[in-house]
């Protein structure tokens, strides 16, 4: 017969009483589970820890690398800029280290001649305050691609072209037209002592145009009603969304025809005898380049290297035409040179133009 309690079902349940018999050995056992409890606790809280800890420093070399990763952005587009800036006295270098070889000096004049445009007046009359004043220039050469804009701006290069040939007499400036060379950009051509174009090249539209909407019957269907306070009786001139009147339409007309014979008067003076009076020649028309030299709107064909090589006499040119600083040119991808267009084109909307 075995004499193992838990053998014999009849002293099963006496086992507990035969364990509790040692208190003892009882509370060893409980302080021991309890100090294995109390030890697998701080385990935890320990790897609770090391794993904070750990996450921490994830997040720390992670941020250490981000900033080390701006700063480097940053002196890159320091060190960019100062390359922009740097390039661009290069640039300059090179030109004057040219400069001190006689040449044609050549100006571009391309696009819409208007403020804050690249043919701007400013623009161009600092690129010619700069040929002229260039021992080793000879010559000047306009080489123009504008289909007209502002009177103002081209006036003011007309009257600066005018100026300077009297303080340089021994330096001629030629006007060599490419593409277009109407209305705005003509009246800057006349300025020159000669103008030359291609046979195909579109010259003259020797006319002045302002150009507006009506919006009176649009807005009467839509059911609106304008209302405008002045404190002038003309204040509300050419209002678009008001009826057209006749004696605004009257002044507007004699504005126009005065800039159109300021126009026609700067023609005569700058073509002389060469023109061959016609009643369509300042009717606003554009002609191609062979029909200009019959009607003595130019002095030949060819183009800016032919009167280089050909009339001046020299092969070298250098470009004098005024570039805008790499800032610039950075600030205009970004549409500023975009808004100021627009805002320009919603300012001046009414103003006269040489088209």
């Amino acid at each position: 017969m075995s004499q193992n309690p838990w053998d014999d079902p009849e002293k099963k349940d006496t086992a507990p009483e035969i364990m509790s018999e040692n208190p003892k050995a009882d509370a060893k056992v409980e302080q021991a589970l309890q100090s294995a409890s109390e030890t697998a606790d701080k385990s935890k809280e320990w790897r609770l820890i090391e794993k904070i800890v750990s996450s921490l420093n994830v997040e720390q070399r992670r941020a250490r690398r981000w900033g080390i990763f701006f700063k480097l952005l940053t002196f890159i587009y320091l060190f960019a800029l100062l390359g922009f800036f740097l390039m661009g006295r290069d640039i300059s270098g090179a030109k004057e280290a040219v400069d001190r070889q006689p040449h044609v000096a050549i100006i571009e004049i391309r696009g819409v001649i208007a403020d804050g445009a690249d043919a701007s007046a400013d623009n161009v009359i600092t690129a010619l305050r700069s040929a002229f004043a260039s021992r080793q220039s000879r010559a000047v050469i306009l080489r123009i691609n504008s289909p007209g804009g502002s009177p103002v701006q081209a006036g003011y290069i007309n009257d600066e072209i005018t100026r300077l040939k009297a303080l340089h007499p021994d330096k001629k400036v030629y006007a060599v037209i490419t593409d277009i060379g109407a209305s705005g950009g003509y009246y800057i051509a006349v300025a020159a002592d000669e103008i030359y174009a291609d046979k195909a090249s579109l010259v003259g539209s020797i006319g002045v145009t302002a150009s507006g909407f009506g919006f009176v019957d649009l807005i009467e269907k839509m059911g609106i009603e304008r209302r405008i306070m002045t404190s002038g009786e003309n204040k509300a001139f050419l209002d678009p969304f008001s009826p057209q009147r006749e004696d605004e339409t009257a002044f507007w007309t004699t504005v126009l025809e005065t800039t159109h014979q300021q126009f026609i008067r700067e023609v005569r003076e700058g073509r002389g005898d060469r023109l061959i009076e016609s009643d369509k020649l300042f009717s606003g028309l554009v002609w191609s380049g062979e029909q200009a030299l019959e009607l003595g709107l130019i002095d030949g064909l060819g183009s800016s290297s032919y009167v280089a090589r050909d009339i001046v006499g020299l092969e070298r040119m250098v470009d004098y035409t005024h570039q805008p600083s790499p800032f610039d040119k950075l600030f205009d991808r970004l549409g500023v040179a975009f808004a100021k267009h627009l805002s320009a084109q919603l300012v001046q909307h009414w103003s006269p133009e040489l088209r």
